[in-house]
């Protein structure tokens, strides 16, 4: 039996990628990047300012760290509420002492529930990034587009007021999008995403937004709460990640030398924990120290990239 002429063809099939986001193209292909005072590695600090309904929306999913048993959840609740009431404060005081920047993904709830925080990461000089309404504040291609607006819209209008700062940059729940979605970031003024993962240096979609990978291995959500390792193993993990892309930034036989990125995601409920957080520490003094190292907010790490395209 042979397949019929249509069941092989694709319209969009082709080399590189099958949408028509961005154009395909190797990091080993592209130009070089340097960073400031010629460091080879940007480290990019992204925190995870959420705040948790205590009672979840399951449709279209449930973002990933939502409570688990049934409602009211009281115990997961609380846990979550812990990180931005107590855990990151001692992040806050461990960027400090280390003398770095961070960005700080924010939900609006968690602007309007928590201003003394908003007001500490500003004054600290940190990034405020928005990430939706709250954990409930989900996008997926099911959502209309009308709906899909006003969420965004509902969500930056809110942590601005909030806040006070216009964020530049977006970070989805989940790194959830629609097929819509680049496009209202993009009109809604904002220079940068962070939801695409399949990268390692930031690029430019075809409608002007820059995508600034988020690596969704590098988080402490995922080796410590989902793969279970101890928050000195997700540390080490770091700085072997750190120093494989200095070397790598010299030039190998299949990539050419230049700058590279290590975005390390961060959860106040997880390492803000008073057994972990001394590991978070001891990590931002080993890249303090480390000659090669740029550590910046993603705002910064985008617009240098951006100055040399």
């Amino acid at each position: 039996m042979s397949l019929p002429d249509n069941y092989t063809t694709y319209p969009h099939r082709r080399e590189g990628y099958d949408h028509e986001f961005y154009d395909w193209s190797n990091m080993h292909e592209r130009a070089s990047v340097t960073w400031p005072e010629g460091k080879s590695v940007a480290v990019w600090l992204c925190v995870s300012l959420e705040w948790f309904p205590i009672t979840p929306e399951d449709t279209p999913f449930r973002a990933p760290g939502h409570m688990v048993t049934p409602y009211p959840d009281y115990r997961h609740y609380t846990v979550r509420d812990y990180g931005n009431r107590v855990g990151v404060w001692r992040m806050l005081e461990a960027f400090k002492a280390a003398g770095v920047k961070a960005s700080f993904a924010t939900n609006a709830a968690v602007a309007e529930r928590y201003p003394e925080l908003i007001e500490a990461v500003l004054a600290d000089g940190h990034e405020i990034i928005a990430h939706s309404t709250d954990m409930n504040g989900t996008i997926t291609s099911d959502l209309p587009e009308a709906q899909e607006r006003a969420l965004i819209s509902d969500s930056l209008t809110r942590l601005e007021a909030a806040s006070g700062v216009k964020p530049n940059g977006w970070y989805s729940i989940a790194r959830s999008q629609s097929w819509c979605t680049a496009d209202l970031i993009a009109e809604h003024g904002l220079t940068y995403t962070c939801d695409w993962v399949n990268d390692e240096l930031p690029y430019r979609f075809r409608n002007g937004l820059i995508n600034l990978p988020l690596n969704t291995e590098l988080s402490d959500r995922m080796i410590i709460a989902t793969q279970q390792h101890s928050a000195q193993g997700w540390a080490q993990m770091m700085c072997d990640a750190f120093d494989w892309l200095a070397a790598e930034a010299k030039g190998t036989a299949y990539t050419k030398g230049g700058g590279r990125m290590l975005p390390i995601h961060l959860t106040p409920y997880i390492i803000g924990q008073p057994y972990r957080v001394s590991a978070l520490e001891d990590l931002l003094a080993d890249l303090a120290n480390q000659a090669e190292a740029w550590i910046a907010p993603g705002a910064e790490i985008v617009a240098e990239w951006e100055a040399q395209q």
